[in-house]
């Protein structure tokens, strides 16, 4: 890989291929050497995404299990250069990266989030009470009150004025400005 270092764009999050199984000790493996070497500055965050599920035995008794979202992948948060590749193309279990001809892709934006890699945590700046636009969406040009915020923040009620009577809309929070 000489020309790894020519690509490299700053820290992005990319995918190492593992063999079945190993995900968690590939995850582990890297930590250490991140530590033992000092490598924080080139890597970042190692993801093996999980979902817990619960389970009922045939007894009806209740547990949590662990089930890995993509098995064989783990997402790994880089500064791409030879140091940090040849780090984690060497790890035992790897088997290369994700991308063409095994060249490593970072992941674009969009793949981030759908695969809930990292939560960009913006600053929730809104609350309930607040006077607030709707900047886009079918709803765009309407305003109203903030009525509910979900859990996740990622979804607005909203006790719209319309000329009859106030209605509430659901809205999602990147469609939503504070009115002036």
């Amino acid at each position: 890989m000489s020309n790894i270092n020519e690509k490299n764009i700053g820290p992005r999050w990319y995918v190492a291929h593992t063999y079945t199984g190993y995900e968690n000790k590939v995850k582990d493996s890297i930590e250490k050497i991140v530590e033992n070497r000092g490598l924080g500055h080139l890597i970042y965050d190692i993801k093996v995404p999980v979902e817990e599920t619960v389970e009922k035995n045939d007894k009806g008794e209740e547990k949590i299990v662990e089930t890995k979202l993509f098995p064989s992948y783990v997402f790994i948060k880089m500064t791409m250069n030879d140091e940090s590749w040849h780090v984690v193309r060497n790890i035992t279990g790897v088997t290369g990266f994700v991308g063409p001809g095994s060249e490593p892709t970072p992941l674009t934006d969009a793949e981030i989030e759908m695969f809930n890699v990292e939560v960009v945590s913006e600053e929730f700046k809104l609350k309930i009470g607040d006077r607030v636009e709707v900047v886009s969406g079918i709803f765009q040009g309407y305003s109203g009150t903030l009525q509910e915020i979900s859990e996740d923040k990622k979804s607005l009620t909203i006790l719209a004025v319309t000329e009859r009577r106030d209605i509430p809309i659901m809205v999602e929070t990147k469609d939503v400005a504070l009115a002036e």
